[in-house]
């Protein structure tokens, strides 16, 4: 692929922080490239073990048990996106002037010079399910892409990859912004804002600061939602490359450089001639699945991005139809007695809970499980008359069960006190006693799913196994 940026790795004495998905693939790349390659990891598991025995194998030094001692000669460190900042590593790195890198700039530093622009999605949620219906789009328009970075296919393997992209849809949490401080998109959007990871990045000001990263440098566009204007003040600090614009997506009717949703058709005024008088007809609402809310405002951030590319109209609606969403978000599982059953298990945040819980009428909502430090007054005052009745479950259902007696006191809570594999059949059968026919039971936790379940997979599936026993 042409020279690198860093073209003499030969020697090179790197420590690549963390196995996991993103340090595997970094070891290996790197060992291949030349380097001599340490990896440190904290955990000395059986996982652990066996990636660190096929390192081992290839010449890659591992050391198990101690991710806090930065190896003697280090000349560069490469982590894994989710080791915090305050580790005792990265403050020796920093003492002896070792520059450290995540997976997604060490990606960046390694494109070459004809490499594939980036489209980046960043945001506290819709990121996955915008990144993939961007890189429909963009298949539809003929064009070689992939969606990478925190999903899909390894950066890594995307950037090196015999056959060469044309462009590649890029999902970046905030994790791995924060350690790709060179990396500069051809366009980039950024879907929300809201509270999340906090113990992770500090404070909400730091967060903000890592997500609005992503516009740094851009070229085209920076597109940001015009109802969070949050988004929009990321746009305004970012230092863009000349004649970049700033262009906004809108549930609404849109003004000039926005798309928006003009009677049930998703409109485009930021990519067309004359942007003060003409609009381009993008798709129909119907063409967006599911048609909720916020999955209509990250199709319309998809569509910006694809444009902003020069997509023609056509690829965005085809690209739309063609998109079939991940599992667990917002699926509808079952009808039972005329009840609807709704998964929305990557609900793991109070934003993303609020948005799920919008799309519906009359809801019983089933919530609870790691708060991760979130509080939970604006949810359920924002969702208070749309809620029938309300079943907790998980570590933190107390703080969720005090914000309902605060804002919502008329509604019936059942509170379950119970971690065993049955309590998900036992929320969902108390969620059928308090649900009337037209009523939505709705699984959207605004919770981490880690106190009870593996991950948010496994919680939606047992979510949509204790429906089929009740609909059985």
């Amino acid at each position: 692929m042409g020279s690198r940026e860093v073209t003499d790795w030969q020697g090179r004495h790197v420590t690549v922080a963390g196995l996991g998905v993103s340090g595997v693939p970094a070891a290996r790349v790197l060992h291949g490239l030349g380097a001599r390659v340490t990896v440190v990891n904290d955990g000395d598991d059986p996982r652990a073990r066996e990636q660190a025995a096929a390192l081992e194998a290839l010449g890659v030094t591992v050391r198990l048990g101690d991710g806090d001692t930065l190896p003697d000669g280090t000349d560069l460190v490469v982590t894994a996106p989710g080791w915090r900042p305050d580790k005792p590593l990265f403050a020796a790195a920093d003492a002896a002037g070792v520059p450290v890198w995540g997976d997604v700039e060490l990606a960046w530093r390694l494109r070459g010079p004809d490499a594939a622009p980036w489209l980046a999605v960043t945001g506290t949620n819709g990121k996955t399910t915008t990144t993939r219906m961007l890189a429909s789009i963009l298949e539809a328009a003929g064009l070689r892409t992939a969606a990478v970075g925190n999903i899909g296919v390894s950066l890594l393997d995307a950037v090196l990859a015999d056959e060469p992209y044309d462009v590649l849809a890029v999902e970046l949490s905030s994790y791995q912004l924060h350690w790709a401080p060179s990396l500069r998109a051809h366009s980039a959007a950024v879907l929300n804002l809201a509270p999340d990871h906090l113990d992770w990045h500090g404070s909400m000001d730091a967060y903000a600061r890592d997500k609005g990263r992503v516009y740094e440098g851009n070229r085209i566009a920076c597109v940001y939602n015009v109802a969070d204007p949050a988004t929009e003040d990321l746009v305004r600090e970012a230092d863009v490359e000349e004649g970049c614009r700033a262009i906004g997506f809108t549930l609404g009717t849109p003004g000039p450089s926005q798309l928006g949703v003009v009677d049930g058709i998703l409109v485009d005024r930021a990519f067309v001639e004359n942007r003060r008088n003409n609009a381009q007809e993008l798709a129909e609402v119907s063409d967006v699945n599911p048609p909720a809310p916020h999955n209509i405002a990250n199709a319309l951030a998809a569509a910006a991005l694809a444009r902003a590319y020069g997509v023609p109209a056509k690829a965005v609606r085809d690209g739309l139809r063609a998109f079939t969403p991940d599992a667990h978000r917002i699926a509808h599982v079952a009808d039972v007695d005329g009840v609807a059953y709704v998964d929305d298990s990557k609900a793991t945040n109070t934003h993303a809970a609020e948005a799920s819980l919008a799309a519906y009428g009359s809801i019983v909502w089933i919530a609870g499980g790691l708060a991760k430090g979130a509080t939970f007054d604006d949810l359920v005052e924002a969702s208070a008359k749309r809620l029938r009745g309300v079943v907790l479950i998980g570590a933190d259902r107390a703080l969720i069960r005090e914000a309902l007696a605060r804002h919502a006191p008329e509604v019936p809570v059942v509170d379950l006190d119970r971690t065993d594999t049955g309590a998900m059949l036992a929320a969902v059968q108390e969620a059928r006693a308090l649900a009337v026919e037209g009523d939505t039971v709705l699984l959207a936790p605004a919770c981490a799913s880690m106190d009870m379940f593996v991950n948010y997979n496994q919680r939606g599936d047992a979510f949509a196994q204790a429906v089929r026993e009740l609909g059985a």
